[in-house]
């Protein structure tokens, strides 16, 4: 299941993305806008959602989240950007992926708070 929002996931909403892999959730950002789209089977499933609704490339970042040991990740070929300056599928700009972490444990805050 993908779900895509601005607001912070629900405990129901994670036991849902999270039925792709069961321990793990792949995650595309927009970290610009602050939306999350989470649950696909590939990154590039949220990536176009997140381009549809108007977000712009270059503020679209991948990763995910590893539920046994809330391990944060930016790993995704949809981060392979040369343009963008970011030539590795993880993101290369330490700010940017700050920002990503950041905004990763603020949509999936109920990870943390248990």
């Amino acid at each position: 299941m993908i779900i895509t929002k601005k607001e912070p996931f629900s405990k129901e909403e994670v036991d849902s993305l999270s039925e792709e892999f069961e321990t793990y959730i792949k995650t595309v950002i927009d970290v610009e806008n602050k939306i999350c789209s989470a649950g696909a089977n590939r990154h590039f499933e949220n990536e176009a959602i997140l381009l549809k609704e108007g977000s712009k490339q270059s503020t679209l970042w991948g990763g995910g989240i590893d539920l046994k040991t809330l391990t944060i990740d930016s790993n995704s070929m949809i981060n392979i950007r040369p343009n963008d300056n970011n030539t590795s599928n993880e993101i290369q700009d330490t700010q940017t992926r700050k920002l990503f972490e950041e905004l990763t444990k603020y949509f999936f805050d109920t990870l943390w708070t248990k």
